[in-house]
């Protein structure tokens, strides 16, 4: 996931882990207390239950047409982690991913109030202007600025910029959720330290989807409970 190279993956006191044996037999992550890796791929509707994000200040104003949100950032920044902090907000919102194949496969924008559409970008100028005529609130996801688009198609707009603001308490509660989320029963479960929050933080910047895919395949070789 990382390309053809994988991150070293370190102790607490930053020296790698022994990789030269197996995770005890068994239920797969069992002996973690834990029903799954917890930084695999999640549904959609969990993930959006494990953001760390604040959005309350879009929702009252999302309730009436011609509001947009604009979400800016690079892949892994938390764009599609804000959007879906929203839409817990508005359960019967649509959410839409553009994806790379999107000349293949043309994603049905569908209706709804407000609308959720993640890399909006994709879409051709032509498709976001008729998209934009509708009479509703918005929240897009976009590597690029679309200010002018939405603003001349009547929306007030809002533009934040995701990613860039991440700390290292802040990063060790991301990945502690995660691994709480993921628990199997009582009792002791694995924990991130504020100091591997930091090294990661030192290591990745601000992506944090680079951070989790690491963490991914250090809790594939955990043989035991122990703080990482």
């Amino acid at each position: 996931m990382h390309g053809d190279s994988k991150p070293d993956r370190l102790h607490q006191d930053g020296s790698p882990p022994d990789l030269s044996v197996d995770p005890p037999r068994g239920l797969p992550f069992g002996h973690l207390n834990l029903r799954r890796n917890p930084f695999g791929e999640w549904e959609l509707s969990s993930w959006a239950g494990l953001a760390v994000v604040d959005v309350d200040r879009f929702v009252s104003r999302l309730e009436q047409p011609g509001y947009a949100v604009q979400l800016m950032g690079d892949k892994g920044r938390g764009k599609t982690t804000h959007m879906l902090a929203i839409q817990r907000r508005f359960p019967d919102a649509p959410y839409v991913h553009v994806g790379e194949d999107f000349f293949v496969r043309r994603p049905r924008i569908p209706h709804g109030h407000p609308l959720l559409v993640d890399e909006i970008q994709r879409l051709s100028p032509r498709r976001r202007r008729r998209l934009f005529r509708r009479r509703v609130s918005l929240v897009v996801g976009t590597h690029e600025d679309l200010h002018s688009e939405l603003a001349e198609s009547g929306f007030d707009v809002e533009t934040v910029h995701v990613g860039g603001a991440l700390d290292a308490p802040r990063l060790r509660e991301i990945l502690n959720r995660r691994i709480e989320a993921a628990r199997r029963g009582p009792g002791r479960l694995p924990q991130v330290t504020i100091r591997t929050s930091r090294t990661m933080i030192g290591r990745f910047g601000d992506d944090v989807r680079a951070i989790q895919w690491h963490m991914y395949d250090l809790f594939q070789t955990l043989r035991g409970i122990q703080d990482v």
